[in-house]
């Protein structure tokens, strides 16, 4: 069990995995830019985000569903649930999470762990196993179905445990650039590039210093 002195939201999840310097940067320093690609989400999220239930036989679909779990330190907001129940006004004997994503899926885990950590946040509040989720994506206009099997909850309370040292450390991270920051909205207030050379520019100066204290040191010897 992780300590939840301090919560993480669950968005910070997936801006760990993208990268942690961005995650520090926007839950640690509140900077934000939007760029097309976080423009064309808050269109696709519109749905998701009105926050109206529907009822669909005894399924319930539940939307901007506030989750939280004590157990992991986690919070947040939950896109869809979709939730079955045996009888009406009662208990869900089953309930599923349903994240919607603007583009297409991705090659690292990011939004596997995003709906994963969703699950764990409802499983305790409902008291009940949650074993698959799914992730909607907008290019592909299709589901993708989750297995919260061991291996993804063990990265996902991994995941948890590290973003919550960024966050209650206070200390953001160095850019490490990669081809992910062209993508990236914070490029701009992150500036990669210009930390990566000024870092090159002070290890030169670093090994130019030490290289004329040896050559002094052997001129010395002499």
């Amino acid at each position: 069990m992780l300590p939840s002195l301090f919560s993480v939201p669950l968005a910070a999840l997936q801006h760990y995995l993208y990268c942690p310097r961005q995650c520090a940067l926007i839950h640690l320093e509140c900077v934000w830019a939007d760029n097309q690609f976080t423009a064309e989400g808050n269109v696709f999220h519109e749905r998701a985000d009105s926050g109206m239930t529907e009822n669909r036989g005894r399924k319930k679909i539940l939307r901007s569903l506030h989750v939280s779990s004590l157990q992991w330190g986690i919070h947040g907001i939950a896109d869809v649930v979709e939730a079955v129940y045996a009888e009406k006004g009662g208990v869900p004997i089953s309930m599923t999470p349903v994240e919607y994503k603007v583009g297409k899926p991705k090659p690292h885990r990011a939004d596997e762990v995003q709906v994963c950590a969703q699950a764990l946040c409802l499983e305790e509040m409902f008291g009940t196993a949650i074993p698959a989720g799914f992730l909607f994506y907008g290019k592909t206009q299709r589901r993708h179905e989750v297995a919260f099997d061991d291996e993804l909850r063990s990265l996902t309370v991994r995941i948890i445990r590290e973003t919550r040292d960024i966050l209650i450390g206070v200390v953001t991270p160095l850019p490490q650039y990669s081809k992910a920051c062209k993508s990236c909205s914070l490029v701009n207030d992150c500036l990669p590039d210009v930390c990566r050379e000024r870092r090159q520019g002070m290890k030169d100066r670093v090994d130019e210093v030490f290289e004329e204290s040896l050559n002094m040191w052997e001129a010395d010897d002499l």
